[in-house]
């Protein structure tokens, strides 16, 4: 295939858009006739399914557009913008578009809702996500994941359903499986924003390339196999890091316009009359 072509080319697995058809299937069930026949709720915010709708429509781009071609075949670098559409894009949409009440059911048993509880916790969160994201990265595990289908499935599987996990404490919609506060909301945004630094430098400066397959990849850019694994490491440390100090300053913000606010409703108790008896004659 020539290389302008490649940028063009959309190629889907079968597995991957079965899968998700079945999601997005799910969830259009769910918010739909489920709902109204078990009166979970009278309606449901469009904006929800659009946000959970777009999170799987960037699944689907990740997975079967011209980045998924080129990122499986011949450049890391892209490989790695995928997974940032995969790990940092798709999971926090849908997070935000499921409704609390949706959730609830599943959650009935005790049992589901205390190992839902353990899932989200922030601290086990942050753990499964990036001890996942950091052995999916050892060479061993990469270059098997791009030689075989099945192992590829599954480490974007695991990586998914991690990321998701790792969003829940700063996404969620749940009273029962709530955010995390904002004092914990930015430890916990920091803490994300330095935690793939061992694989950031791993990969920025090995005086080699690392992945194997790659190194075997035909040529199709003016990128070094090298070359490519240090961009590919900036994408993933430099895409991650801004989206997370972002959102570390919005919730900055936030907390403090909470706060100020806090502190001019108790201004105006203390200086204006609560009941007829305070009021001067």
């Amino acid at each position: 295939m020539e290389t302008g072509s490649l940028w063009m080319a959309w190629q889907a697995d079968l597995e991957s858009v079965i899968l998700l058809i079945a999601i997005q299937s799910v969830y259009l069930l769910g918010v739909g006739p489920l709902r109204q026949r078990n009166n979970w709720a009278e309606d449901v915010d469009p904006r929800q399914i659009a946000t959970f709708t777009l999170g799987v429509l960037v699944i689907f781009i990740a997975l079967a557009s011209p980045i998924h071609v080129v990122s499986e075949n011949y450049l890391f670098s892209v490989h790695m913008l995928q997974h940032v559409l995969l790990t940092l894009v798709a999971p926090p949409l849908m997070v935000r578009g499921i409704p609390d009440w949706l959730m609830r059911p599943l959650l009935r048993p005790n049992w589901s809702f205390k190992v839902a509880r353990a899932l989200t916790h922030p601290i086990g969160a942050f753990l499964a996500f990036n001890i996942v994201f950091s052995i999916w990265h050892i060479p061993a595990l990469y270059n098997a994941s791009l030689t075989n289908h099945g192992i590829h499935i599954a480490e974007h599987i695991m990586m998914i359903s991690t990321a998701i996990l790792m969003w829940w404490p700063l996404t969620s919609t749940m009273p029962e499986l709530p955010r995390v506060s904002y004092p914990m909301r930015i430890m916990y945004l920091f803490g994300l924003s330095v935690a793939q630094l061992i694989v950031f430098g791993a990969l920025t400066f090995a005086g080699e390339p690392i992945y194997g397959f790659y190194v075997d990849a035909p040529r199709i850019s003016f990128m070094t196999a090298l070359t490519d694994q240090q961009i590919g490491a900036v994408i993933m440390k430099v895409g991650g890091g801004l989206l997370f100090l972002g959102l570390l300053i919005v919730t900055f913000y936030r907390w403090y316009g909470e706060e100020e606010r806090t502190r001019k409703a108790h201004r105006r108790q203390r200086n204006y009359p609560t009941s007829l008896e305070d009021t001067p004659t």
